[in-house]
């Protein structure tokens, strides 16, 4: 069974399409990247994915079951979405927002238990968080906010979390800093992980599975050492490059033309 599957999905604002007709499925258990140019409906389906959006047309199914038919505190007990670059009340803490993970297992029968407290602390600790528990979230650094965030969807247990754009504004190290630690939770608890990201690069070094969206609908997908190529990043970026690999990794490493100093260039002319 996928993690997540959409059949004919159409999804729209207004009378404006942005994508139609799609059908794809969610590897269970894996790291899934949507990547493609600005505009073309990466955020949109996943929101959708995560019933924030309407579909028009079309139905999503989580682990098997329609998620419009879905209890709201049902589909938060399993799946968690991280929007792009979420704002924190002023004042609030790491702690309370942590906690705002544990919302689904509240209700006027049940309170804060042992188990909810052992949730968030499990959520602090595995994002490196504990000792900054008591500071205003609106305090830290941008790599420690987002870290402040993900523990939040940590909290909420679920096995999927949907990330858009999570490096968004961080610098080189904390962007690595935030998907290696979402590559350690897949890795450690088999989170299913979904994410936009802009950084082809970086989508290839951490996604088992690459979804490129053109058009409205999938250019291509699959293991970045099978999707990308010279064509794929023309086709759907309109941009030409070379594409060699990774000396670190492996993975597929994408390097754009373009205008720019050229060392070789200046090496010959001064030889």
């Amino acid at each position: 069974m996928e993690a997540i599957e959409t059949n004919a999905l159409t999804l729209s604002y207004g009378e404006t399409i942005i994508i139609n007709e799609l059908d794809v499925k969610i590897p269970k258990g894996e790291i899934t990247v949507f990547i493609g140019s600005n505009g073309c409906g990466k955020s949109t389906l996943l929101r959708s994915l995560a019933r924030l959006l309407k579909p028009k047309v079309g139905n999503i199914l989580l682990e098997g079951q329609s998620i419009a038919k879905l209890p709201t505190k049902e589909v938060a007990k399993q799946l968690a979405i991280l929007p792009q670059g979420p704002v924190a009340p002023e004042g609030l803490t790491v702690l309370q927002l942590v906690k705002q993970g544990r919302y689904p297992y509240q209700n006027w029968l049940k309170q804060w238990s042992q188990e909810d407290e052992e949730a968030v602390q499990h959520a602090l600790e595995a994002t490196s968080m504990a000792d900054l528990a008591e500071r205003p979230v609106d305090s830290l650094s941008g790599g420690q906010r987002q870290r402040a965030w993900i523990a939040m969807t940590l909290a909420q247990e679920t096995d999927i979390i949907l990330l858009d754009e999570p490096t968004t504004y961080l610098d080189m190290t904390h962007q690595i800093e935030i998907l290696d630690l979402l590559f350690e939770l897949n890795e450690r608890e088999n989170r299913t992980i979904v994410m936009v990201l802009h950084d082809l690069n970086l989508a290839c070094r951490y996604a088992h599975n690459l979804i490129a969206l053109k058009d409205q609908k999938i250019f291509a997908q699959g293991r970045p050492e099978e999707v990308i190529s010279c064509s794929l990043v023309q086709n759907v970026f309109q941009m030409s490059c070379e594409v060699t690999v990774d000396p670190l990794f492996g993975t597929p490493l994408c390097i754009p033309h373009g205008r720019g100093r050229c060392i070789v260039k200046e090496a010959v002319t001064h030889g």
